[in-house]
């Protein structure tokens, strides 16, 4: 398969290798797809969202109340993952993971809540193992509800006060490197709060010492929403259902389901490089390529969405571009 559609992107009219990463692209999901006429179906994005014990630490520069209000944001369609999803007929669907909020229902808003924000790493682990258990098995009912109405091609967002934080900590355990590269700003403003949120990831850091397996780490740095995009990530790939990979957040929950199952780099796309500080070297550890890169550090799935078209692209021109010989143009002299 893969020689068949290589010399078919390699045959279309345009010198080799001219359409850069879009052939990557069309190459990747060609192969995830078995087919030389890949489609795309009912694109969605979802958000999940749940709040963090570390933030009592004042790790973020906001209060911990806006990660609900953003989820009441979503849900009123008034945020960028909102915006952007209507330009580029994405399907968002919201998740309260863990949220410190009781929310009224919602038909856009499903209840996946394991508790009300996790537990401060500062003194305990985040999550419990039973809890992160809860985690997987409660994205695997939302994605395969997603994947049985006839999506092939799934993107995760985020939103919590504190995930920068989370995915931070879980960069460092597992690809062992200091807490200075994979700390960046988050919603803080400043240097003097950067310096602060370091200081006190250190003595995290130090209070629970060195944890390594993927499982552990999740456990004792990781959010219900961390957990759920983990193994919602871990889901899709069952299904053979197109990964989005978001961004600093969401790339940390890949990190751990990409240990767990390594065939999963095959399905997934990585759509942008975060402004968020470490995740270009988190990015280089993955060796993944991402495909654009806007200086956004928003998270919500924003950078799924604003990727996705340059997706289509790569699948429409391997659909629809003519060939060298469909079109009567010749080939380069040999």
């Amino acid at each position: 398969m893969i020689q068949d559609l290589q010399h078919k992107i390699d045959m279309k009219t345009k010198p080799l290798g001219s359409l850069g990463i879009l052939e990557n692209i069309a190459l990747q999901i060609g192969l995830v797809q078995q087919s030389l006429t890949p489609v795309l179906n009912k694109p969605t994005v979802v958000i999940f969202a749940g709040d963090h014990g570390i933030a009592a630490e004042g790790v973020s520069a906001y209060p911990q109340e806006v990660t609900y209000q953003m989820v009441l944001n979503f849900l009123n369609k008034g945020a960028a993952i909102n915006v952007f999803g209507r330009q580029n007929d994405l399907a968002i669907k919201i998740v309260d993971a863990g949220v410190k909020y009781d929310f009224e229902s919602h038909p856009d808003l499903i209840d996946a809540k394991i508790a009300k924000g996790t537990g401060n790493f500062s003194i305990e682990k985040a999550l419990t193992a039973d809890q992160v258990q809860m985690c997987f098995s409660k994205a695997d009912q939302i994605v395969t509800a997603i994947f049985e109405s006839g999506c092939n091609i799934i993107g995760f967002g985020e939103m919590g006060i504190g995930n920068t934080s989370s995915a931070a900590m879980i960069m460092s355990s597992i690809c062992h490197l200091p807490l200075e590269i994979c700390t960046g700003k988050g919603t803080a403003s400043n240097n003097d709060q950067l310096a602060n949120k370091l200081r006190i990831l250190k003595e995290c850091q130090s209070f629970h010492g060195i944890v390594s397996d993927p499982m552990e780490v999740l456990e004792t740095y990781g959010g219900f929403e961390v957990a759920q995009i983990c193994g919602a990530m871990l889901s899709a790939y069952k299904k053979n259902m197109l990964i989005m990979v978001d961004g600093f957040i969401t790339t940390a929950a890949y990190l751990i389901a990409v240990h767990l199952i390594p065939e999963i780099k095959n399905n997934a796309i990585f759509c942008h490089l975060s402004d968020e500080s470490g995740h270009q070297q988190l990015l280089a550890y993955l060796e993944a390529d991402p495909l654009v890169s806007l200086r956004m550090r928003l998270g919500e799935g924003t950078g799924c969405a604003v990727a996705y078209p340059l997706i289509k692209s790569a699948v429409h021109f391997l659909n629809e571009m003519a060939s060298f010989e469909s079109a009567g143009v010749s080939t380069k002299n040999n």
